[in-house]
């Protein structure tokens, strides 16, 4: 660590996580060159100290791209994880919004359609054992749709639901989930030519200038 370098130390249970300015541009962003600006570099250390999220297990992103403002995304298993182990989750339900060849409007459970259905949305539901009521979120496909990215032309049902079912959870548990907002909600292409996708922000370590999967997976916090 460089000689006066900013350090945010804070603990997940036994493990004690330290993030430095250079730790985030070479181990989270994988960068190195990256031009974390020190605001950005708070925002992020905050969020992750106020929600005791790992970013090396991949729960929370920062992604940088040139010049352009930093995105924080936090990966929607992190998102589910704290709901469900809340006290008073009660379960959920979500899946998608289409419109059959009869142009009746069905919601349908998980993910499935039919080839001659068209996509229009998405729904999540949401039961807290404390609350009368559920907590309801439906989605327009044409609001959150992201044509340009990779994942969304993929699989445009799945991450309809997945959008869904973050915005849900959030409602449901607002104090818990506040500003963790998932890589789907949020417009993470078009800034770099280097292929660094949405899909790649949920499941790899991707190299940002060359946008190839890095091997070297695991860090070891210990020797950080």
């Amino acid at each position: 660590m460089a000689n006066n370098e900013i350090m945010v130390k804070y603990n997940i249970g036994d493990e004690e996580i330290k993030l430095t300015p250079n730790i985030v541009k070479e181990y989270i962003v994988g960068n190195k060159d990256a031009n974390i600006t020190m605001q950005e570099f708070k925002m992020f250390t905050s969020l992750c100290k106020a929600r005791k999220l790992n970013p090396f297990l991949r729960e929370v992103y920062c992604i940088k791209y040139g010049n352009s403002p930093a995105t924080i995304v936090v990966g929607k298993d992190a998102i589910l994880k704290r709901a469900t182990l809340h006290p008073q989750f009660d379960g959920y339900k979500s899946g998608v919004i289409v419109r059959t060849a009869e142009g009746e409007i069905v919601n349908r459970n998980g993910c499935f359609k039919l080839d001659t259905d068209e996509l229009v949305g998405s729904w999540c539901e949401v039961f807290r054992k404390d609350w009368k009521n559920s907590v309801y979120t439906s989605c327009s496909f044409s609001e959150i749709n992201q044509p340009k990215n990779q994942s969304w032309q993929k699989q445009p049902c799945v991450m309809s639901e997945k959008t869904a079912l973050v915005r849900a959870l959030r409602s449901a548990f607002v104090e818990e989930l506040s500003g963790m907002y998932d890589s789907a909600e949020m417009d993470t292409t078009n800034k770099s030519s280097s292929g660094f996708t949405d899909e790649d922000i949920q499941e790899f370590d991707v190299d940002t200038e060359t946008g190839e999967v890095k091997e070297e997976n695991v860090i070891d916090i210990n020797e950080l």
